[in-house]
């Protein structure tokens, strides 16, 4: 098992960054991937960043170029640097570590979420 607890979230303006952490224990071994998703009420929870235990990293199109994905070597934290933050990034935002799947998306085990609210 591994477990995972996500911290960072908070509100901003437009335009403004916000850096979410994800520490995780237990079993990480078991794992070769992290990521990130995001949910807002009544859609489906999206991918919006993967990384792998090869360091190679994933994006969602539409965080491209804004949105950061690394993590510690011991694969203890896991961090997203959000930057040029939009309203459509209001989502909570979820951690999660495991295995790839065909979408590029990292599942398996999931943390509580945090909050993340942009306004305009």
């Amino acid at each position: 098992q591994v477990q995972l607890v996500e911290s960072g979230g908070g509100s901003v303006q437009s335009g403004g960054s916000l850096r979410l952490s994800c520490a995780a224990s237990g079993n990480t071994y078991s794992t070769y991937c992290m990521g990130w998703f995001r949910q807002t009420p009544g859609k489906e929870r999206e991918g919006v960043a993967a990384i792998e235990d090869d360091g190679s990293t994933t994006y969602a199109d539409s965080v491209k170029g804004r949105f950061t994905i690394s993590q510690d070597n011991a694969k203890k934290t896991l961090y997203l640097q959000m930057n040029g933050l939009r309203p459509e990034d209001t989502a909570m935002y979820y951690c999660a570590a495991g295995w790839m799947s065909a979408e590029d998306e990292c599942r398996g085990y999931w943390g509580q979420g945090t909050q993340v609210t942009v306004s305009s």
